[in-house]
């Protein structure tokens, strides 16, 4: 059997801010914006103790201020999570089983799946001593609480690890699945969000085992060709995905803009169409490839949101270009643009492949 392991760190962004203000340990933490729940912004992540008041990510901070009034409020430090991420993979990277090295696919932040060659062969308990192993290493390199899922393939490990927070460890395999996950909802599977879940509740499949006996035939029909038999397999808990460490290169950079007051003058939204874009086009200078197609991201009040987008003539990197691409789609918003003001914007630039394809 080939054993996967996901690791995913315990309140991640909200844990960095505690290792630095000790202070802080055993109090409700929500990270968001900058910080100020009477401004505009979302929660980009709470503790524990926030989250049993019903604080969760996404939801504005006014509201989380509502539902936890005592809690910490604190902007986002990119750059600490960075770092504390990048530490956390060098430990991963580093987690050795006899001669055999570790194959790491970082998925964000706070999680990467592992897969380590030889794992298991010898004795069935390996990947539940590497596991273990695996987060006192990283609470000991970094001071970090991690959980770890332990599965015979990256699906499965996935949704493990949810079963084993807050640190521990939790095993999904073929052997267990339908016992563990047959009576749980549709949305209970990686990949399957309220919207789909709601569209197969209509089709009389509510729980994950109603899924898998479903007709995979019925489901192209009804759901695509291609998107029906994967959410049959997923209700199988199959995927055949390898583990892989090759470095994620990103089709494209994107920068937005909360507004603490609505814009209503059209110069002043140009204006910031075109700082946006600028702010962009750095980004993807870094990546050292030209832009192809440019996406405007408009939120009128009181939250309807819209984008528009259009590929260039050619691809590029002259700023005055890009602005001007940018600030153009802002007349495909014409009609509601002359009715609402803006509460948000945001500028995207997919950037042309890297040799040799993505």
């Amino acid at each position: 059997m080939t054993w996967v392991l996901h690791v995913d760190l315990d309140q991640f962004v909200a844990a960095v801010e505690v290792l630095r203000r000790p202070e802080l340990a055993g109090l409700p933490v929500v990270v968001g914006g900058r910080g100020d729940p009477t401004e505009r912004g979302v929660v980009s992540t709470a503790s524990y103790e926030a989250r049993a008041f019903g604080v969760g990510s996404g939801m504005p901070l006014r509201v989380a201020a509502r539902k936890c009034p005592d809690a910490v409020f604190l902007p986002v430090d990119a750059a600490a999570y960075d770092a504390a991420s990048v530490q956390v993979m060098e430990t991963l990277r580093g987690l050795r089983w006899g001669d055999a090295d570790p194959v790491v696919e970082v998925l964000g932040w706070d999680e990467a799946f592992v897969a380590v060659p030889g794992l298991g062969d010898r004795d069935p308990g390996d990947p539940q001593a590497y596991a273990d192993r695996l987060r006192a290493e990283v609470l000991a390199a970094t001071r970090l609480h991690c959980s770890v899922g332990i599965g015979d393939n990256k699906l499965r490990a996935k949704i493990a690890t949810d079963l084993g927070k807050p640190r521990g460890t939790f095993t999904l395999t073929e052997q267990n699945w339908f016992e563990v996950m047959g009576d749980r909802p549709t949305d209970a599977l990686w990949g399957i969000g309220r919207k789909t879940a709601a569209k197969l509740a209509a089709l009389g499949l509510e729980t994950v085992a109603q899924l898998a006996a479903a007709d995979a035939g019925m489901l192209a029909t009804e759901l695509g060709p291609t998107m029906g038999p994967w959410y049959h397999r997923l209700g199988r808990g199959v995927d055949t995905s390898p583990v892989d460490a090759t470095a994620w290169v990103p089709r494209a950079h994107g920068r937005e803009t909360t507004f603490q007051t609505d814009l209503e003058d059209r110069g002043r939204i140009e204006d910031e169409v075109r700082a946006l874009t600028r702010r962009v086009l750095a980004d993807i200078d870094a990546e050292g490839r030209p832009a192809a197609r440019v996406a405007l991201k408009v939120r009128f009040r009181p939250f309807t949101t819209l984008t528009r987008s259009r590929t260039l003539p050619a691809p590029t990197n002259d700023a005055a270009v890009l602005e001007e691409a940018a600030v153009e789609l802002l007349d495909r918003f014409e009609a509601m643009a002359a009715e609402r003001p803006v509460r948000l914007l945001g500028v995207r630039l997919e950037m042309v492949p890297p040799e040799g394809g993505y």
